[in-house]
Order: structure tokens, then sequence, then C-alpha cells
């Protein structure tokens, strides 16, 4: 028997999961949501055809999984508005709230409860997402696997052992994919001084972003091979290659993971306190 899944907020990603969710198959009366805003309530049930509530508790009383989706710098006031619904409903806690550790959620929220923390990133609103997830020692191998059929409708998922690994999750995917788009800026920008038209430079800067990320997901080899593979000796890519490396591209990109790093563990500082 499905569970009865219930999102506490209707912005974008919680939009994402229950589109994904309902196009795998998902019962969509198996699906609520809530929201003070009448108009995110309407979008949901013309879009999705599921049952939206203005209040978080008499959501949360239909449910079996309560999906946190709303904003990190409001978690704290929402957990605390839906303490005794929660307690009493006794259900799986799935936050999608960046930053905020599980036992700061599990404090608001009254204690002793089961709670998935995941990491999501910003390309699971078309279901190409990355997720990193860390259950809390109450979660279940049943709830696990809730927990996963849920993010997994976002794209890929990955569990990790400790809580303070969610922080280089979110360096590496969940900033990650603004990384890319600054490379791809910079080569159309290239591209433009080099004589293409900015259209051009555009397709050709998309579509080759496209074919290397499809060439490393369909390929048996790493990255670096993938590289050596089409750097031939003397060539124009050795050319490009060895200005990279010169200007210190690898420690330019460790340097900027260690900072987003940083102030992902700040944020969480920030915002775990109590008001």
């Amino acid at each position: 028997m499905q569970a009865t899944l219930c999102f506490i907020g209707a912005g974008n990603m919680a939009k994402s999961l229950i589109g994904g969710l309902i196009a795998s198959g998902y019962p969509k009366d198996k699906i609520i949501a809530s929201d003070p805003t009448q108009a995110q309530r309407d979008h949901l049930t013309e879009t999705f055809g599921i049952t939206c509530y203005a209040e978080n508790n008499d959501a949360i009383q239909k449910s079996d999984v309560v999906v946190l989706a709303v904003k990190p710098q409001i978690l704290q006031s929402v957990c605390k508005s839906i303490q005794s619904s929660v307690q009493q409903a006794n259900c799986l806690i799935i936050s999608v709230a960046a930053g905020i550790r599980t036992a700061d959620i599990d404090r608001w929220l009254g204690g002793n409860l089961a709670i998935v923390r995941t990491m999501p990133n910003t390309p699971a609103l078309i279901q190409s997402g990355a997720t990193g997830l860390f259950a809390n020692t109450q979660v279940t191998d049943e709830q696990k696997n809730q927990a996963e059929h849920i993010m997994r409708a976002a794209g890929l998922t990955i569990w990790v052992p400790e809580e303070s690994q969610l922080d280089a999750v979110t360096a590496l995917s969940g900033s990650g994919p603004a990384y890319y788009f600054l490379f791809m800026e910079a080569m159309e920008q290239a591209a433009q001084k080099l004589g293409l038209d900015e259209k051009t430079a555009h397709l050709l800067t998309m579509q080759t972003a496209l074919g290397a990320a499809k060439m490393v997901m369909e390929s048996n080899d790493d990255c670096a091979t993938l590289r050596k593979n089409v750097t031939s000796p003397n060539g124009t890519t050795e050319q490009a290659i060895n200005t990279f490396e010169n200007q210190g591209l690898r420690e330019t990109v460790e340097k900027a993971m260690q900072a987003a790093k940083n102030r992902a563990e700040e944020l969480a500082n920030e915002l775990g306190g109590d008001a």
C-alpha cells in the first residue's frame, strides 16, 4: 500500500517532486500539499489533480510522510507550528530545506522523529537533479526506501553515511550547476571574441556541454581518460588544456568548492539556533 505524502510548501521543488512522482505512476490521491497562498494551491490542484490545504496541520493529519519544502529561513517557525501534529502522526519527515541539520529539525519538531535530510539541486526542477540524502538513527530501512523513491522522482539519489558530508554535497552538486553555467558563459563570450555570432556561440556551447556530459554518463572510462582520448599531442585541445593547467584551474576549483562548503557550515550554524 502506497504511503500518503504531504508536501508542506508548494514552491518549485515541491512541484518538481510531485510532477515526477505522478509521471512515474504514484497515485494522485496519495499526494497532498499545503500552502498559505491560494494561487499556489490552485496551481497544484489544476496541474496535478491533488488535494491541497491552507493549513499545514490539516494536511499532516492525513499523512504518512511529510516533506518539508519551505525556505530554510522559515523552517524553524513552520516546524514549531506543526510540532503537535507531527508528534501525533509519528510520520517520516523529509527535509529539502538547504543547510538545516537533522538535530535542529528534530528539536523544533519535539524530538525522537525519523528524519531524512536531503540536498537536491536546481536541475531537479526538470527531473535531472542530483540529491544527497542522510538519515538519522530513527529512520527505518523501509522509510529510507520511501525517501529514496520520493527523491528519485527528481533525478539521481546518493546516500551519505555522515551528515557533515552533505556540506560537501552542497559544494559539489548543490552549487555545481552554477559553476557549469559560468564556464559555459565564459566559453560563449570567448567564442564571440573569436568571431562567432552570439546565437552560434550559444548553440555550440550548449550542445558541446550536453555531449560531453552524455559521453561521461554512457562511457566506462573516467573523466581523465576521456579528456586524454580527445587531447592529441601538439594539437589544439592540448594547447587549451595546458593553458587551463598553467592558469591553476584545478586549484581554483578546489578553493571555490572549499569556500562553498565553509559557507554551508556557517549557514547551518546561523539557521540552526532557536529564535
